[in-house]
């Protein structure tokens, strides 16, 4: 199976598996992709597994999809992207990407609650972004709690002395930020979001700013790579100005 001889630049030829329990996803996307490039595509299937194996000892690769342009592979669906001058992200990279979207999906949701509601309403946004914000944290900590209390012992004070706090954060944030939400038992929800905020924000304040280590966040679950520091304090210190805003304005 010699490499294909393409036409002219804009034609490109794309092996990927088509086979009947599978179709590769990659292979989807490659397809799509060059498309959208204005590139004419021979679309060539692997339809069985040794005529996979063959194809990928043949060209020397470990994985499909592969493209060719102008008789020349430029590998699989990644590397066709930086092809494109698109950016791919690195495998265990860190990036914020995560805690941003958890924020601006929180922001949509707190606007047209607060629109719905009695009174102003930008002063009405601050603190229902908070509190969504916060139950869309916890809900990513609850996806896998044992990943999230093992990273958050890296630096959480009181986890360090108490383990089990490590699974009682996420449920005290998530349960605080409902009770905010509905404007409900302020007198438990306010001062439980203080504390819980107060010694988040020592416990990174302390690890990043006095100790210098270079840590992941928990913030958004124990999977993710974002790293320990800005992120982590806000999300601390967002607690802590919502529970004092309550607090003050609690009848």
């Amino acid at each position: 199976m010699s490499a294909p001889r393409s036409a002219g630049p804009k034609t490109a030829v794309v092996y990927r598996m088509v086979m009947p329990d599978h179709v590769c996803p990659y292979g989807r996307k490659a397809l799509w992709l060059l498309k959208s490039k204005g590139f004419t595509v021979e679309d060539r299937h692997l339809t069985t597994r040794a005529q996979t194996d063959a194809f990928k000892a043949e060209h020397g690769v470990k994985t499909t999809p592969q493209t060719f342009i102008g008789g020349v592979r430029i590998g699989g669906y990644d590397d066709l992207r930086r092809h494109f001058g698109q950016r791919v992200p690195e495998p265990g990279a860190t990036s914020y990407v995560p805690v941003l979207a958890v924020f601006a999906v929180a922001l949509l949701i707190a606007l047209p609650i607060a629109w719905l509601k009695d009174g102003p309403v930008l002063a009405g946004v601050i603190p229902t972004f908070i509190a969504v914000a916060m139950c869309l944290l916890a809900m990513l900590k609850l996806q896998d709690i044992e990943k999230f209390s093992t990273m958050f012992l890296n630096y959480d004070l009181l986890a360090q002395r108490w383990v089990p706090y490590g699974y009682v954060y996420p449920f005290a944030e998530l349960g605080a930020g409902v009770l905010m939400l509905a404007g409900v038992l302020t007198w438990f929800s306010a001062p439980l979001a203080l504390v819980i905020g107060g010694i988040g924000a020592v416990s990174v304040f302390k690890a990043v700013y006095i100790d210098k280590r270079e840590l992941k966040c928990a913030c958004v679950g124990g999977s993710s790579n974002v790293p320990l520091g800005f992120v982590s304090l806000t999300e601390n210190l967002m607690m802590i100005a919502m529970a004092v805003w309550m607090l003050a304005f609690m009848h």
